[in-house]
């Protein structure tokens, strides 16, 4: 039956911690997790950074595999996932960089690697080059930064936010399900869908869901844009090449845009959820980044 949901699997993740930063002099809270090796010294730190409309459970796999050798955080951005999503919560791409660079100092990271994905991707960047926030290096997978981006149907929630926020519950239920699912080519699994959907199907979710795509905006990423041939660390950019929502062609267009020539590693196959739809391949990818920039 379209749109009924089967119970998300529990979150392999452990419960995420609150912690609160100050963004000019009001104090935000944020949803954290931080996974460690259990049986060896971190080799480093690496920040994993969602995008939209996802949380941290997008990276868990991921997330699980890097934490055998390097400390991994993670985030669930205001707006997303376990933390609030309240209407006084901005959600727009300045806002959550400027976040991200708060929460680095806050965790007293010194120059982590960080590993970022759609939306994430430009909150990443622009923490580095409008935030000033320094980096081990960056791996960009199908991110969000370069014209166009923003679907159809992102411009028609923009115009009618309002609307969808009112939509009865089961049918808000079946558009996000099938929103998730059309990210990945349907290649994942209902449980999976489920998992990705959670956050968004209570009544407050419903809001935040429609709340966040009307707050995000090419305006915010266009100084980025300008930037990116400041970018000041080794970049490594990933991409699949079935990508429905970010062309397979923007990653060259990227990686001319950026310093240095950095190679682009591509997924055959996978969508836009690839770090779900493979996360051994991306987990490979990820850590032979890794060595590389450390020189391991």
């Amino acid at each position: 039956m379209p749109g009924r949901a089967s119970a998300p699997r529990p979150s392999a993740l452990p419960e995420p911690v609150f912690v609160e930063v100050d963004i000019d002099g009001a104090r935000e809270s944020i949803a954290t997790s931080v996974l460690e090796p259990a049986a060896r010294p971190s080799s480093g730190d690496v920040v994993l950074c969602h995008g939209t409309p996802w949380s941290v459970r997008v990276w868990e796999p991921v997330a699980l595999a890097l934490s055998r050798n390097s400390r991994v955080f993670l985030w669930d951005m205001p707006g997303y996932g376990a933390s609030p999503k309240g209407a006084d919560v901005a959600v727009d791409l300045v806002a959550q960089r400027r976040r991200l660079a708060a929460l680095l100092e806050h965790w007293g990271l010194d120059r982590p690697h960080l590993v970022a994905h759609d939306i994430g991707g430009a909150v990443a960047l622009g923490a580095h080059l409008l935030e000033g926030t320094d980096l081990a290096g960056l791996f960009l997978l199908d991110i969000v930064t370069l014209d166009p981006w923003g679907s159809e149907f992102f411009r028609l929630v923009a115009r009618n936010e309002s609307v969808f926020a009112a939509v009865p519950g089961p049918l808000h239920g079946a558009l996000v399900r099938e929103y998730i699912a059309g990210a990945a080519n349907h290649a994942l699994a209902p449980e999976q869908v489920d998992l990705l959907a959670e956050p968004w199907l209570d009544d407050v979710g419903q809001a935040a869901f429609y709340r966040q795509i009307a707050q995000l905006s090419p305006g915010h990423t266009a100084p980025i844009v300008r930037r990116l041939g400041e970018v000041r660390c080794p970049v490594r950019v990933g991409w699949a090449e079935d990508d429905p929502w970010i062309p397979f062609e923007q990653a060259g267009r990227l990686r001319d845009l950026l310093p240095g020539d950095p190679e682009v590693v591509a997924f055959p196959g996978r969508g836009h959820l690839v770090p779900l739809e493979d996360d051994v391949a991306v987990g490979h990818a990820v850590r032979a980044w890794l060595g590389a920039v450390d020189g391991s």
